[in-house]
C-alpha cells in the first residue's frame, strides 16, 4: 500500500454524540491456537518423488508417473472447479493415477497430524475458519517456494510467464519477506458492503454513499419491519471486510498500514474511533437485525437474501455460497463502504479487493512439481472461465471474463474494481496474524462491541492490548508492509 497523510481530528465531531453502553460480555469461539503446533518442524514422511525431465511441454519437471494429492476447501467456491482442472492434469500426464482429491472444511483438524508427521498433501486449498495460519507456515518454513511457478511459460502463452498473467497484487499477497512467494490467491476477492437491488427499488432508494445517508436509510427500512444490517455473529472476524476499507477511507491506507505493522497506538487513531463509533451506532439505534450476534455465516446470509436486512458485509464468494436461498430476482450487488463525511481522506468507491482462496504447496510434500504444475494448469484462461463460470467470482487470472455473461454480483464486482480504480487497499492482518484477526480482533473486540457488550472505546482499548501483545510475541514472525 501506499500512503498518505494522517487522518486530521476535525470532522470526526459527528461521531461523538453517540451514547455508550457499559455492559461488558463474552461470546464462544472455535478456537484457532491449536493452528500454531501444526507447522512445527517435523522430518518424518514418505520422500520426495523423482523430478521429472523439463521439455518444453513439461517446464516444472513433474513426474509423470507419481501420484499427485490435492485437498481443497469445500466451501463458498464448493469443489467442481478443481476437479475440473485435476482432469486436465491427468490428460496431461496419463502415465500417472488418477489425481488424489479430498474436500474438507477442517483443514487444520484434518491436516495438523500431517504436518507434524511430515506427510502433508501436495496441493491445499488454504482456507475456511479452519485455516492454517500462513504466517506461522512461513515463518517455519512449512512451506514450498512458488516462484518456479511464477517463472514458469504459462499455459495459454508460453512467451509470457505465469507471473505475468496474475491480476494486480496476487503476487505481493504470496511474499512475507523477499522475493519468494509462499502463497498463490487463486481466487480476486472483492470485498464490501453487499445488498439486494431489488431491496432498495422496492425503499424507492439508492445505495448511500455517505454514512448519514446510510442511517437515513436503514431508518427508512426498520419503518418497513427491515433491518439495515446482519452479519456472521459468531464469527464476527467478517465485519472487518466493510470496516477496514472504511477506516482506510476515513483516515488513509496509512492508518490500516500501522495497524498492519502492529505499530504502537495504530488502532487509536481517529480514523479507527471514527468508524467504530459509526458501526455502533448501528447496534444503538436498532438498524442491526434481531439475534445477529447468535448467527452463522450462513445463518445470517439467508436472514439476508430472504430480505429480513438491507446489507451485509463478506466477500464475492457470498454469490455462490449463498446461491441456494437467493430468489431469482434479488439482483445481488456489492459496493464499496459509505463515506463518513466530507474529510474523508480516500474519495467514494474506496474499496478492499485482493486475492483470495489461498493454495499452498507443503515443503514435505511429496509431489511439488506436480502441484506446481496443477496450479499452472488453474491460472490457463480456460480454467479461469471455468471457475468464473460456476463460482461468480472472478479468480487471480487476469482476464478470463471475456463472452461470459456475467451476474448482477459478479458485474457489480467489475465495475467496483473499475471504480476504485487506484483507491484498493489490502489490509494483511487476515494474512499475517490469523489468531489476532479471528479471535482477538474479530470475536473478543468487534464481535463484542456490535453485540452492545463493549462500547468503541473500550474495544479499541481492548484490540490495541491484543495488537501490543502479538507485536512483543517472540514466539511469532512479524511482518511489515515494504
Amino acid at each position: 500500500m501506499g500512503s498518505t497523510s494522517a487522518h486530521k481530528n476535525e470532522g470526526l465531531g459527528r461521531r461523538d454524540v453517540i451514547k455508550r453502553s457499559a455492559a461488558l460480555g463474552l461470546i464462544g469461539v472455535p478456537t484457532m491456537s491449536f493452528l500454531a503446533s501444526c507447522a512445527s518442524g517435523s522430518s518424518g514422511g514418505d520422500a520426495k518423488v523423482e523430478k521429472g525431465k523439463v521439455t518444453k511441454e513439461n517446464p516444472l519437471g513433474v513426474n509423470e508417473t507419481a501420484p499427485l494429492e490435492v485437498v481443497i476447501f469445500n466451501g463458498g467456491f464448493g469443489e467442481q472447479y478443481a476437479i475440473d482442472a485435476e482432469k486436465k492434469y491427468n490428460e496431461a500426464f496419463p502415465k500417472a493415477p488418477k489425481v488424489k482429491h479430498v474436500a474438507t472444511q477442517k483443514i487444520a483438524t484434518q491436516l495438523q497430524p500431517r504436518f507434524n508427521g511430515g506427510n502433508p498433501p501436495d496441493l491445499i486449498d488454504n482456507s475456511g475458519a479452519e485455516q492454517m495460519d500462513m504466517g506461522v507456515l512461513v515463518g517455519k518454513k512449512q512451506l514450498a517456494d512458488l516462484t518456479p511457478l511464477m517463472d514458469a511459460p504459462s499455459i495459454d502463452d508460453p512467451n509470457k510467464k505465469v507471473r505475468d498473467t496474475l491480476r494486480p497484487g496476487v503476487l505481493e499477497m504470496g511474499q512475507f519477506d523477499g522475493e519468494q512467494v509462499w502463497i498463490m490467491y487463486y481466487a480476486y476477492t472483492v470485498y464490501g458492503v453487499w445488498y439486494s437491488q431489488t431491496a432498495l427499488e422496492k425503499l424507492d432508494a439508492e445505495y448511500p454513499e455517505t454514512w448519514d445517508d446510510m442511517l437515513a436509510l436503514c431508518a427508512k427500512a426498520k419503518k418497513k419491519g427491515i433491518a439495515g444490517w446482519t452479519y456472521p455473529g459468531k464469527y464476527p472476524y467478517y465485519l472487518p471486510f466493510s470496516l477496514y476499507p472504511f477506516i482506510g477511507k476515513i483516515g488513509g491506507r496509512e492508518v490500516l498500514d500501522k495497524i498492519d505493522n502492529l505499530e504502537p497506538n495504530a488502532w487509536k487513531d481517529p480514523a479507527v474511533k471514527a468508524a467504530f463509533e459509526a458501526y455502533y451506532e448501528l447496534y444503538q439505534k436498532g438498524y442491526i437485525l434481531q439475534g445477529t450476534p447468535g448467527l452463522t455465516h450462513i445463518q445470517s446470509q439467508t436472514e439476508w437474501t430472504k430480505g429480513k436486512a438491507l446489507f451485509i458485509p463478506n466477500g464475492s464468494w457470498v454469490e455462490n455460497e449463498a446461491a441456494p436461498t437467493t430468489p431469482e430476482d434479488f439482483k445481488m450487488m456489492v459496493a464499496p463502504p459509505s463515506g463518513l463525511d466530507a474529510s474523508d481522506k480516500m474519495p467514494f468507491g474506496t474499496i478492499w479487493a485482493s486475492g483470495g482462496e489461498p493454495f499452498v504447496v507443503p515443503s514435505q510434500a511429496k509431489n511439488p512439481e506436480g502441484a506446481m504444475e496443477q496450479l499452472r494448469i488453474m491460472l490457463s484462461e480456460e480454467s479461469s472461465k471455468n471457475f468464473t463460470q460456476q463460482v461468480k467470482s472472478l479468480s487471480a487470472f487476469n482476464g478470463g471474463t471475456d463472452g461470459l455473461s456475467l451476474s448482477t454480483a459478479l458485474q457489480a464486482g467489475v465495475d467496483a474494481l473499475k471504480l476504485a480504480g487506484d483507491n484498493v487497499v489490502n489490509p494483511r492482518l487476515q494474512d499475517w496474524y490469523v489468531k489476532l484477526q479471528k479471535e482477538q480482533i474479530g470475536v473478543a473486540g468487534l464481535g463484542e462491541m456490535m453485540a452492545g457488550r463493549a462500547t468503541p472505546a473500550e474495544t479499541i482499548k481492548k484490540i490495541q492490548a491484543f495488537a501490543d501483545a502479538a507485536a512483543k510475541d517472540q514466539s511469532i514472525k512479524h511482518y511489515k508492509h515494504q
